[in-house]
């Protein structure tokens, strides 16, 4: 397990780590190889729920350029159910190009899960229904259809980071 963030300054023995990334069926590795990057800088513990776009196993995560990956905090589940069967109680917020709030107006808050979509078909209407007080976007112009998976959740990561007064050392 990957060391959670000490919001004193550095890294500690602390096993609740600050953001729960849950990515809903990612299609590219490439994203999944980058946004789980960001979850070994920070602490975050990174989510993957089945059916994923490729494989897990070593060959296909180095092609990724996830040889940092033994150092992840990680998990894959077969459902939404299971990861909130895992972190009952949890604060969810959804990113969704449908939602109406923007992520600088949420209030994370540690242990929070963050729920990306796939980059084709992006969250179930269901799950954002389920959650429609904490669907969050990223402010972008109407001519772009949609913002890369990696960039987007990066961007949340670190506002989340930001707002819980962590600095990693």
């Amino acid at each position: 397990m990957a060391e959670a963030l000490d919001f004193a300054g550095g890294m500690s023995g602390v096993t609740e780590p600050p953001l729960h990334v849950v990515l809903y069926q990612p299609d590219i590795p490439q994203n999944t190889g980058n946004i789980g990057r960001t979850c070994v800088a920070v602490g975050a513990k990174l989510w993957l729920i089945r059916p994923l776009g490729f494989r897990l196993d070593e060959k296909h995560l180095r092609r990724a350029g996830m040889d940092y990956w033994q150092h992840l905090d990680w998990e894959a589940v077969d459902s939404w159910d299971d990861v909130r069967e895992r972190l009952p109680g949890r604060r969810v917020w959804c990113l969704t190009k449908f939602a109406t709030r923007l992520v600088w107006d949420a209030d994370f808050q540690r242990g929070d899960i963050v729920l990306f979509g796939s980059e084709t078909r992006g969250l179930p209407e269901s799950i954002r229904t389920e959650h429609s007080a904490n669907n969050l976007k990223l402010p972008m112009r109407d001519v772009v259809r949609s913002l890369n998976l990696a960039s987007t959740a990066n961007t949340v990561v670190y506002e989340a980071l930001r707002q819980l007064g962590g600095v990693v050392s």
